[in-house]
């Protein structure tokens, strides 16, 4: 492995926990500073957004829109870094990384112009479909696929590329615990077993994809001393 793809490695992961950690903020600061808003129509949820600030929930779709690239960007260095007989899976992870980040990428940068740019011109006209606050609506359906089957399978194919010492066996149990959350995540929208899809997306994925993030940058940042130390490239 190189300085380079450690390098890009480190910031990657450095990038991804600060993402998700203020998007985690964001988040608490929607659920603290306005009520619970439950879908029941379109004039229902205009009502509700004149009443209450957009500021914490545009900050958290734009945290997703920089932690999306960054993810990519990290999963490629994490693919430089395994075994030789071990990049077919990171390869594979890759590619579902890939999938997961481009639907969320599209769900949240229609959020941010096509909906907002459409509630203040008042084009309401077939909303519904577009709006996140639609639990049911075209987009967010694609955003949970993203975030539930194709990020959770792209976690599980990292399981076994971690195998190390103290530092990858946390990695490594971080990317189960969020590709099982992901996973029943994923069957729960189908379901529409709405009280575990918020147990399995909101706590379980979030906070493993924060240990697994901030381990990852731990763990290029001591492979970076390695080797600086030994001026040698490693694997």
């Amino acid at each position: 492995m190189n300085r380079l793809s450690v390098q890009i490695g480190f910031w990657s992961a450095l990038i991804c926990a600060l993402a998700f950690l203020a998007f985690a903020i964001c988040f608490v600061a929607v659920l603290t500073t306005s009520p619970l808003f439950f879908w029941t129509d379109l004039s229902d949820y205009m009502a509700y957004i004149q009443e209450n600030g957009q500021f914490w929930a545009s900050l958290a779709r734009l945290c997703m829109l920089v932690f999306a690239p960054a993810f990519v960007i990290l999963l490629a260095a994490i693919h430089d870094y395994s075994d030789d007989e071990k990049k077919v899976l990171s390869r594979i992870s890759q590619s579902f990384g890939i999938l997961f980040a481009a639907m969320i990428s599209i769900h949240y940068f229609v959020q941010l112009t096509a909906v907002r740019l459409s509630i203040q011109q008042g084009q309401l006209t077939g909303m519904e479909q577009i709006v996140q606050a639609n639990p049911l609506s075209a987009v967010s359906a694609i955003n949970m696929l993203g975030f539930t089957l194709f990020l959770g399978l792209a976690s599980i194919f990292l399981v076994p590329v971690f195998s190390g010492g103290r530092t990858e066996r946390v990695i490594r149990y971080a990317f189960l615990v969020n590709g099982i959350c992901c996973l029943i995540g994923f069957l729960s929208y189908i379901l529409q077993i709405n009280v575990l899809l918020f147990l399995t997306i909101n706590f379980g994925m979030g906070g493993a994809v924060t240990v697994a993030t901030i381990t990852l940058a731990i763990l290029f940042r001591g492979t970076q001393k390695e080797l600086g130390q030994s001026g040698m490239a490693l694997k």
